[in-house]
C-alpha cells in the first residue's frame, strides 16, 4: 500500500481550470449597489488590477498558469495525496480514506495557491502595495509570503480575536516583512467608527475586509487582495483538486466523496469544482462542506444579494449569507467565521450538488485529536472540520467507496486553541434563528 501519492513536478497542472461555463445554472451577476445594475470591468479597477477583473468574468474553461507563478508553486508543489490508513482502522471503517495535503507551504495552508497569482498579476501592472484581511491568519501569511517573492508591501487587517488568540501569525507576517494591525483598527475610517460604538469589539471577516477594501481605495499605490469567495480565487485554488484527479489516476482509484471546511470556499471549492464536469454527467461523487454551528453559512443562510463586508463597500453578490451585519461568535476556527460564501459554491448548493453538514467545536477538535493521535500531524482549527466531516462520512460507506478530504493547513500556529480544547475551556455555540433572522434584515431587497 503506498502511503503518499506524489505526482511527479513535470506533471503539475499547467492550467487552472474554471468551472463557470460549465454551471448547470449562469452565475447571477454582481451588482453595482448604488445602481443595481450589473458591474462592469471598470467598477472593479480602483481595487483589482485588470488581469484578475478579466479571470473573476472569464468563460474560458481553462487559464494559462504564469511560468513565474509555476516557478514559485514549485517550491512547494505538487502537494502529496495521502492515505489516512491509521485513522481508517481507529474509526473501523470500510472504505479508504485520502487527504490532499496543503501543509506543506510556506504558509502552512492551501492560500499560496492564490496569493502568488494575485501578487504576481499586481506586479505586472505596477502596483507597490497589497491590502487584505486575514481571520485566522493563513491568508495574510500567504499573501505577506507571495508579496515578498515579488518585492511589494503587504498590509493585513487582521480580525481581533484571532489576532489575540493567535500572536504567531502576527510574528510571521512581520517576518516576510508585512504590517499587520487588529482589525477594528484605528487606520480606517470603517475601523474608528466600529471601535467608537464598541471598544470592545472583537471584529469579523466582514469588517476587515471592509478596512482592507477601504485602505485600497485611499491609496493610490495600493490593490485589494482577497483570500476567498471570489471567482479568480477559486479558479487559481482548483490546482488542487487536478492535482487530485491525476494522483488518483496513478493509483486507479475513484473518488466517491470528496470533503472540505468552508468558511469563504476557498479549499473546498478548489477540491471539488475540476470534479464538477463528472458529477453534471451522472457521477454519484458526493460534495460535502462542512461548516462550524456557531456560523453556518451554507445550512442555514439565505440565498440571496448581500454585501460582501459590514461597510457596504463592496458590490451585492448572490451567494448563502447570514447578513453582512452578522458579528460570529469567538470560536477558534477563525477562517470559517465569515457571513457569506463564495458565489460559485453557492451556486452549486443551490442546484443540490453539495451536502452542507455543521458540527460544533469541540467535535471537531477532537476529530482533530484522533488524526493527531494515528496520522501524526496536528490540524488547523478550520482543517478540523473536514478531518470531521470525513470520519462521519466514512461511517455510512461502503469498502468500494474512497473519501478524499482537503488538509487545508496544520495547526503548529494554533497550539492555544488546542491548549484551551485540552483545559476543556472550549464551548458550543449554535448560532440562534432570532439571530440570523435580525442580521438578514440589514440585507437589500433584490427583484430578481
Amino acid at each position: 500500500m503506498l502511503k503518499k501519492i506524489f505526482l511527479p513536478q513535470d506533471q503539475m497542472p499547467t492550467q487552472w481550470y474554471n468551472p463557470m461555463p460549465d454551471l448547470p445554472t449562469p452565475m447571477a451577476p454582481p451588482l453595482n449597489p448604488e445602481t443595481m445594475e450589473p458591474l462592469t470591468p471598470e467598477m472593479l479597477a480602483p481595487i483589482f488590477p485588470d488581469s484578475l477583473i478579466a479571470q473573476e468574468m472569464s468563460q474560458e474553461r481553462f487559464i494559462d498558469i504564469p511560468e513565474a507563478v509555476l516557478d514559485v508553486y514549485k517550491l512547494w508543489r505538487p502537494s502529496p495525496l495521502v492515505r489516512a490508513d491509521r485513522l481508517e482502522r481507529a474509526i473501523g471503517a470500510k472504505c479508504k480514506i485520502y487527504y490532499k495535503d496543503e501543509s506543506g507551504s510556506p504558509a502552512g495552508s492551501h492560500k499560496p495557491n492564490t496569493a502568488v497569482p494575485q501578487a504576481y498579476y499586481n506586479k505586472l501592472e505596477g502596483v507597490e502595495r497589497l491590502a487584505t484581511e486575514t481571520g485566522a491568519g493563513q491568508w495574510g501569511t500567504a499573501l505577506s509570503f507571495a508579496c515578498s517573492q515579488y518585492d511589494m508591501e503587504c498590509v493585513v487587517y487582521m480580525v481581533k480575536v484571532s489576532y489575540e488568540m493567535k500572536p504567531y501569525r502576527k510574528m510571521l507576517i512581520n517576518t516576510y516583512g508585512g504590517t499587520i494591525f487588529a482589525s477594528p483598527s484605528e487606520e480606517t475610517r470603517t475601523g474608528r467608527e466600529m471601535l467608537a460604538k464598541d471598544p470592545d469589539c472583537k471584529g469579523s471577516l466582514g469588517l476587515a475586509i471592509s478596512e482592507a477594501v477601504e485602505d485600497a481605495a485611499t491609496h493610490d499605490n495600493t490593490k485589494y487582495a482577497l483570500g476567498s469567495v471570489l471567482n479568480h480565487v477559486l479558479i487559481h485554488q482548483t490546482i488542487t483538486g487536478l492535482e487530485v484527479k491525476k494522483q488518483l489516476e496513478m493509483i486507479d482509484e475513484k473518488v466517491t466523496h470528496l470533503v472540505g471546511c468552508v468558511g469563504g470556499g476557498s479549499n473546498f471549492g478548489g477540491l471539488v469544482l475540476p470534479f464538477l464536469p463528472e458529477k453534471l454527467a451522472g457521477d454519484p461523487v458526493r460534495f460535502i462542506p462542512v461548516e462550524p454551528k456557531a456560523c453556518p453559512t451554507l445550512t442555514r443562510g439565505e440565498y440571496r444579494y448581500d454585501f460582501g463586508d459590514m461597510a457596504r463597500l463592496t458590490p451585492l453578490v448572490k451567494m448563502h449569507t447570514l447578513g453582512h451585519d452578522f458579528m460570529p461568535a469567538p470560536i477558534h476556527a477563525g477562517g470559517l467565521r465569515y457571513h457569506g460564501d463564495a458565489p460559485i459554491v453557492c451556486n452549486i448548493v443551490d442546484e443540490g450538488l453539495t451536502e452542507p453538514v455543521a458540527y460544533f467545536q469541540t467535535e471537531c477538535f477532537e476529530a482533530a485529536k484522533l488524526f493527531l493521535e494515528t496520522e501524526g500531524f496536528l490540524p488547523a482549527p478550520e482543517t478540523s472540520h473536514a478531518i470531521k466531516g470525513a470520519i462521519e462520512a466514512a461511517k455510512t460507506a461502503g469498502p468500494d467507496d474512497v473519501i478524499v478530504f482537503l488538509y487545508s493547513g496544520h495547526g503548529m500556529l494554533d497550539l492555544a486553541s488546542y491548549d484551551a480544547f485540552n483545559q476543556g475551556l472550549l464551548t458550543n455555540f449554535e448560532l440562534p434563528q432570532r439571530d440570523i433572522e435580525e442580521a438578514l434584515k440589514a440585507c437589500p431587497t433584490i427583484e430578481e
